[in-house]
Parts: C-alpha cells; structure tokens; sequence
C-alpha cells in the first residue's frame, strides 16, 4: 500500500484541520500527517525502515538523560501547515512529558529522524526538509534507503527560514558523526539496504 492524501476544505484554518487529522476514522496502525495542509494517511513502515530506526536509537542510548528518544512524536509545524510524526525524536523531557499533548513543537525538539519508504520519500527529502527547517528544528538526519545513488544517510543543520545546510552526507556501511552536542558517530554498517 502507498501512502493516500485526503482533500479537506480549501481555506479551512489550522485549527481545524488539526481537529480533523485527531478525528478521522483512520486505518488502524497507518501514520496519518498533515504535509503542507494536506492529510496523508501512510501504512505501517517495513520490517527493514524499522531496523535502521532501531539500530540508531540504540546509538543514540548515550545520550543525556535529559533528552529523551520518542518514537512517532508527532511535532507541528504550523507555519507550513505541518503535523508530522518522523521515526525519531530528541527532545528534552521536560517539553514532552507531563503536557497533555498530543504533540511537541518542532522548535522544542534537538533532533529529528526521517527513515524513507519508497511511497514517501518525497515528502522526506522535500517537504519535510524544508517544514522541519521552517519549524527551527536544530538538526534533520534523513536516512534515505531509495535515494537515487544508493541508500544514504544525510545530516542536516543550521537552519534558515525553510533551508537546512547540509552537514554531512554520507552511504549507507560508512560513519556519520554527528554535532558536539551529542558527541557520537553513527554506524551505518548494519542498516539493512532493500
């Protein structure tokens, strides 16, 4: 299964469409987002995008407890009318836990992960890309299993209005190394390619 859009009214507010994003009768265990206004319903990832997720969370253990790793937070970005749920999330545990919410705004988070699926990975590479830098998200890494040269796993940072810079790029089998601030390099070595 591919990843679905459903229209909604043109103009309606934010607010609104949030509402009916909580509110839809969804397809039980799909990732429903809002990707520049637009409600896009995704299937459950495969066994393998599950596998890179989970081999850079355990790399990521080390990291402050002060930060926690959240799986499928959803973070809004609403100046690009964005409500996106990336595989992973660093955040401190103080702008997470004990909100109430649903939900994290992109500026609170210090990472976030997008693993593509071949149904979306335009949403990854373009949208997401440029509504995370929008939202002030402080570093993107993308690990793109379908990229055009072969998978590879890209570090994004230093944002500008809707622009990242990209820090550093590199195949899936090589070490990425990511800011002082986390002070760890990521082996890409045992990331399953499809």
């Amino acid at each position: 299964m591919s990843a679905l859009t459903v229209g909604h009214e043109p103009g309606q507010d934010w607010e609104a469409l949030l509402r009916f994003r909580e509110e839809g009768q969804w397809p039980e265990g799909s990732k429903v987002e809002i990707i520049e206004g637009v409600i896009t319903v995704s299937p459950s990832p495969s066994n393998n995008h599950n596998e890179i997720a989970e081999l850079i969370h355990r790399q990521l253990s080390s990291i402050p407890f002060e930060l926690g790793i959240y799986h499928e937070q959803t973070i809004l970005v609403p100046s690009r009318a964005g409500a996106y749920i990336p595989d992973l999330v660093v955040a401190p545990r103080t702008d997470v836990v004990g909100k109430g919410e649903q939900f994290i705004p992109a500026a609170a988070t210090e990472l976030v992960l997008e693993v593509t699926s071949q149904s979306n990975a335009r949403h990854d590479r373009i949208s997401k890309v440029a509504g995370y830098a929008a939202g002030g998200v402080p570093l993107y890494l993308l690990a793109d299993r379908w990229a055009p040269g072969g998978p590879t796993i890209t570090l994004y940072g230093e944002p500008r209005g809707d622009v990242y810079r990209i820090l550093s790029a590199r195949k899936f089998g090589e070490t990425i190394t990511l800011p002082a601030s986390f002070g760890l390099d990521l082996d890409t070595s045992a990331f399953p390619c499809d």
